[in-house]
């Protein structure tokens, strides 16, 4: 089946306002000191325009938040207030995630992860209410009240999975009210937003709780990835990927909107999967996953953040090697995955995107005009073990004035993919600084000319894309047309 796409250059445009730009994630607040984590995301806000940055930790022991010493509790926002200044020199904010609960205040020891955060609720929630309106009053007077009202407050991580919350249901929600009236009791146009949960979960009963209960709520926040619930217990990433469904982030997106009505949505995690050492993170499957399934998104939420923007990443043990799955777009070395390069095609499109007509079952098109020309997106994707092969795509824009240039951009197995160049070296396990080098040339996007037809005030450009490729073509008006 040939794929062919028209875009109507003088049809009415769809706003594209950059949403998956609003936030990136990270690991755990502890990684915010390092001076690489620090250089990768100053990087990635440059390159991919990231606005704000999400991490879990703020309150666990290791930044000595809050901790007890000879029965005393001991309150310090050094390290806190470090990374906020960090982030704020170089022009992003936080999204606050209030989590995990400090040894101090936790009514047991379950942890999680490496770093031994606490899932525990809090033995004395008044204690704990206590040390939110300290931190955030803390912040309102050192950052001052206009600056903190545009940050985000998330209340804890994924309360719905026991591996993040001892708790009930119940009692992640009168925890979510109390904490969300503390921080409101300090301005009541601080951003307050929950349930955090995985999989899209407890939307509706939060929402009809916050409402039956007058508890503040200012934004719905979840997670998804392609991988929930799909399989069997047991069954490996790719065997999971492949039991679930093309557009099935889109699917979800769109119940969650139903479920939050006029509240805004912000998806706080979501990736091509939940694995952490996932090899499919580091190939262009990753790359062609994400470009379609952000702008599938389009008009469903407002914020889409990428978990997450480096493999500067310690949940189970940091990365050993230069490729081995991990969830960034960045790998430890700093050198850009396919999937960094989608996001950097996308931070290239402009904010009115074209009507499209046009369907293929493995092919997707988006036509994005901007203030230097229009860039069309053209993925091939298929889940695991789901047929794909190379596509012939036809596009055309009608209606196009005058005559045009044109570019093209690949992301695919032969272009902008490191993690191949790094096999042909024989994957060495700590790739010296001239390897690295090369390795980060080889991650680089290359422009190369594309022929455009025009014919009667069309413009029609042919592209071969490979399976889980990326071909993006920048159409601007030639020096001719005098524009």
């Amino acid at each position: 089946m040939a794929a062919r796409f028209t875009f109507d250059c003088r049809g009415a445009a769809t706003p594209l306002p950059h949403f998956w730009e609003h936030t990136v994630g990270s690991d755990h607040a502890l990684m915010a000191l390092r001076a690489d984590w620090r250089a990768q995301l100053e990087r990635a806000h440059r390159e991919l325009g990231f606005r704000h940055v999400r991490f879990h930790g703020v309150l666990d022991d290791d930044m000595g938040t809050l901790l007890r010493e000879n029965d005393r509790l001991l309150y310090s926002f050094f390290n806190a207030d470090n990374i906020v200044d960090f982030l704020l020199s170089i022009d992003m904010r936080p999204f606050v995630e209030l989590s995990f609960m400090p040894s101090a205040l936790s009514s047991g020891g379950t942890t999680v992860f490496r770093y031994r955060g606490n899932v525990t609720p809090p033995k004395d929630v008044g204690q704990w209410c206590t040390l939110i309106e300290r931190l955030v009053r803390h912040w309102v007077e050192r950052y001052g009240v206009r600056e903190v009202r545009n940050w985000f407050f998330e209340i804890w991580n994924e309360p719905n999975l026991a591996a993040f919350w001892t708790g009930s249901q119940q009692d992640y929600f009168d925890f979510y009210r109390r904490t969300a009236v503390a921080i409101k009791g300090i301005d009541a146009r601080l951003r307050v937003g929950g349930p955090a949960s995985a999989a899209n979960a407890w939307i509706h009963d939060f929402v009809e709780y916050c409402r039956g209960a007058n508890a503040p709520l200012d934004f719905i926040s979840t997670h998804h990835y392609p991988t929930d619930a799909f399989g069997a217990p047991g069954d490996d990433t790719v065997t999971q990927l492949s039991k679930s469904r093309r557009s099935v982030l889109r699917e979800e997106a769109q119940t969650v909107r139903r479920q939050a009505g006029s509240l805004p949505v912000y998806y706080t995690e979501w990736s091509s999967s939940s694995n952490p050492r996932d090899p499919l993170h580091d190939e262009p499957f990753a790359a062609a996953f994400a470009i379609k399934t952000v702008l599938e998104a389009a008009g469903l939420v407002q914020g889409y953040s990428w978990w997450t923007f480096s493999d500067i990443f310690e949940e189970n043990y940091f990365p050993a090697k230069p490729f081995e799955g991990g969830f960034g777009l960045l790998n430890v070395d700093g050198i850009a995955k396919p999937v960094y390069r989608a996001f950097e095609l996308m931070h290239g499109l402009g904010e009115e995107q074209l009507a499209r007509n046009g369907v293929h079952p493995t092919v997707d098109a988006w036509a994005v005009r901007g203030d230097k020309g229009i860039r069309v997106i053209v993925t091939n994707f298929a889940l695991p073990r789901h047929p794909v092969k190379n596509e012939t795509v036809e596009v055309v824009l009608v209606h196009y004035r005058g005559p045009a240039r044109a570019w093209l951009r690949r992301v695919d197995a032969r272009h902008a993919n490191a993690p191949v160049a790094w096999q042909r070296m024989r994957r060495p396990p700590f790739p010296s600084a001239a390897q690295v080098r090369r390795l980060a040339r080889a991650s680089e996007i290359v422009a190369e000319p594309l022929r455009a037809r025009a014919t009667r005030g069309e413009l029609a450009i042919g592209v071969t894309v490979p399976p889980q490729g990326i071909a993006a073509i920048d159409v601007k008006p030639s020096r001719a047309d005098g524009r």
